[in-house]
């Protein structure tokens, strides 16, 4: 055991991938990091047997994301019977496309300058200013061979850095011919994220930087059915199906790369997605696919500034006239906010129901008296009056309505005393869990209005793209 742990590598801290951008007649690394998982690559234990001294460099061009790999290492493992050292090239190959396993001299030949007049594959969709340079968003297909050879390029990075990521721009599990172009190609949006700069040395003309992507996959969606049109006329346009009917869309890779994380960029690529499905007639909802802790953060942020952005959604509050239920364990109310209200908004915004509720249970928070919200610190409190103890006790039938119903199965089969204790066990940890995104979401809103020092306008939206909170108790809670 002791020998073969002493051939036996850690694949995340032996592989490093670095950025590489031109320079005048060379190249230079702008940054290097390790992945944060290897698993899906090298297995469940993250290990490579065989090698001392192993390292693995793999490299990126910073405009167009051509990788190339290296691997060495001070001594390999001679094979004794069927107990041999990993083929680290081969298992890299199911994973990287062929041109990262050319000559590094090509590679670095290739990277020491960008092509004059290059632009990142797609359209240009938006763009918004750093403070390093100007961010563009290039929006494109992945039908367009172009933007697949990008993704195909950069979607290596995904999960090793978003756990349980997948690949899209091939079908891996087409033994004859893996790298193929899926079937549903154009059904997939990719929106890239690049910065964009200029210097003297390059005579003012501009260089351009990956930064991230995100990606949107389009589903068939059927509205209710309507009378039949009198108008029988075929259309006089050409019709493009996939644009046309309507969909839900999936939010399904989202990436920035960690030299850029910290920086309030992924929320302003998140908001720019958003607010193009948004204002998008065809689609009818914005899913995300399986998003980790640290994105729904900022995913919460950014919808709850988007939410509070219009004017009807002031008048999300909880209707204080209501009595409590009487028995306690009585039936509660079901206006606790006006719900034509809220279907009203929901659909405008297309934000999925889990979410919306979620996002409505944080604003009605945020507008419950000091003396009984929940916050941070041990300042002291004003003592509650009646009405306000009231106020406070509608919100949490509020939330409760929704925790029941969201884990129903389970609190069914418990008995009163017991399902009461779940649920109070749950509320808690949302209020909880709000307390901190309301928190972190003023800070947000003060960095967006300039009102806080240089020093720390960024720590609400650098917490909100780096950290994350366990949102799972026993009864699951949001």
């Amino acid at each position: 055991m002791a020998e073969t742990d002493e051939w036996s590598a850690n694949a995340t801290e032996s592989l490093n991938i670095s950025l590489v951008a031109p320079a005048v007649g060379a190249t230079k690394t702008i940054a290097s990091f390790n992945p944060k998982f290897t698993y899906s690559i090298f297995g469940d234990d993250e290990r490579i047997f065989g090698y001392k001294d192993l390292r693995i460099d793999l490299r990126y061009r910073t405009f167009d994301m051509r990788p190339n790999v290296k691997v060495s290492y001070g001594k390999k493992f001679q094979s004794v019977g069927e107990t041999e050292a990993a083929d680290v090239d081969a298992t890299l190959k199911q994973h990287l496309p062929m041109v990262a396993f050319e000559s590094a001299r090509e590679f670095n030949t290739g990277a020491q300058s960008q092509p004059d007049g290059w632009t990142p594959p797609g359209t240009l969709h938006s763009s918004f200013e750093g403070q390093d340079g100007t961010y563009e968003v290039w929006k494109g297909s992945l039908a367009d061979p172009a933007v697949r050879q990008i993704v195909t390029r950069v979607e290596a990075l995904v999960p090793m850095f978003i756990e349980g990521g997948s690949y899209i721009s091939r079908e891996i599990d087409n033994e004859e011919d893996p790298w193929k172009v899926p079937e549903d190609a154009n059904r997939w949006t990719v929106f890239f994220l690049y910065r964009k700069q200029t210097s003297a040395e390059a005579n003012d003309k501009p260089s351009y930087t990956f930064v991230g992507y995100g990606t949107v996959y389009r589903f068939f969606c059927f509205r209710p059915l309507t009378p039949p049109s009198s108008e029988w006329d075929l259309p006089k346009e050409e019709f493009n199906l996939l644009e046309e009917l309507p969909c839900r869309s999936r939010l399904s890779q989202f990436l920035v790369l960690p030299p850029f994380q910290g920086k309030g960029i992924g929320a302003r690529l998140y908001k720019t997605i958003f607010e193009h499905y948004y204002n998008n007639p065809q689609t009818l909802e914005l899913t995300v696919e399986d998003p980790n802790e640290a994105f729904d953060d900022m995913r919460d942020l950014a919808d709850l500034t988007f939410l509070r952005s219009l004017p009807e959604f002031s008048n999300v509050k909880i209707n204080t006239s209501i009595a409590l239920p009487s028995p306690p364990s009585g039936t509660v109310p079901k206006d606790l906010v006006d719900q034509e209200l809220l279907r009203n908004l929901r659909q405008k915004t297309k934000i999925v129901e889990r979410q919306f509720k979620r996002l409505i249970e944080m604003q009605t928070m945020s507008q419950l008296p000091a003396s009984v919200k929940v916050g941070f610190g041990e300042e002291q409190k004003a003592k509650p009056t009646k009405e306000e103890k009231h106020h406070y006790r509608l919100w949490q039938l509020f939330v409760k309505q929704r925790l029941y119903r969201q884990n129903a199965d389970v609190l069914g089969q418990l008995d009163q005393s017991e399902r009461s204790e779940k649920l109070n066990e749950a509320l808690g940890s949302v209020e909880l869990e709000y307390a901190r995104l309301l928190d972190w979401h003023a800070r947000w809103e003060k960095h967006a209005t300039g009102a806080e020092s240089s020093s720390s306008k960024r720590k609400s939206v650098d917490d909100a793209e780096d950290q994350g909170a366990s949102k799972k108790v026993r009864v699951q809670d949001a």
